[in-house]
């Protein structure tokens, strides 16, 4: 592993549930704390880092609203839960001085800037964190889909996926025991093998924009400095 990073600007997805912990629902601020520290780490090394966070700790549009309410109103549902995680992350990122916006790609003007690229780049380029929130603003798109969409737009030279497992596998662990981990697989045979790490949706896009993408457990948040600095950890996509 160098000493310099591997990559100058990341796109970092982390998982609602992942903020959550043990719980499982909620906010965990240790977990959150933990995570930070780790950002404020790769924001010293000179990493310009942008984190798009999910709001399934809270709410999951059409898992939780499914059948019982419009599909539409359900996703703004989770839009606004993920802007609850990204302003617990920004808190405790400002409790550690490490200077931090967060963007909503719906405009809610008390809380946080509207979604500019222009403006987020700039951030960036500054020093801040850039946070984004409330996904890509549509319903029907998940923040994985939003995720590979800042990443593009931003120009970011990887996409870390921050979540519950450690790895893409030939099938479920939990229930496949015997399944296989894979240290490297192509967007095609993700596709193809309909492994459900990201939808259809983000992985047909990270394909199309050539963007990797690195998907590991969040259960060390040391991870995803590791990761960072260009050690081989959990799947890479590309």
């Amino acid at each position: 592993m160098d000493d310099k990073p591997a990559y100058k600007r990341v796109l970092l997805k982390l998982s609602g549930e992942a903020l959550a912990g043990e719980k499982r629902f909620g906010l965990d601020f240790d977990v959150i704390r933990q995570v930070c520290q780790v950002i404020k780490k790769c924001v010293d090394a000179g990493v310009e880092l942008g984190i798009v966070v999910g709001g399934g700790n809270f709410w999951r549009g059409v898992q939780d609203g499914g059948g019982r309410m419009e599909r539409t109103r359900a996703d703004h549902m989770g839009m606004m839960a993920t802007v609850m995680n990204s302003l617990a992350v920004a808190d405790v990122l400002e409790q550690l001085d490490v200077p931090v916006r967060v963007q909503t790609a719906l405009e809610i003007k008390a809380v946080a800037e509207p979604y500019i690229r222009l403006k987020a780049d700039k951030h960036l380029k500054n020093g801040c964190v850039v946070v984004f929130g409330c996904g890509v603003g549509s319903p029907y798109f998940s923040t994985d889909t939003a995720a590979v969409l800042r990443a593009a737009e931003i120009n970011a030279d990887v996409i870390l996926l921050a979540k519950n497992v450690d790895g893409v596998y030939s099938a479920d662990p939990k229930t496949h025991p015997d399944a296989v981990k894979y240290d490297n697989i192509s967007y095609d045979d993700m596709l193809q093998k309909r492994l459900t790490v990201m939808d259809s949706t983000a992985t047909s896009m990270s394909m199309d924009n050539r963007i990797p993408v690195i998907l590991f457990a969040l259960k060390d948040p040391e991870n995803i400095y590791r990761v960072v600095m260009g050690e081989k950890i959990g799947t890479t996509v590309e």
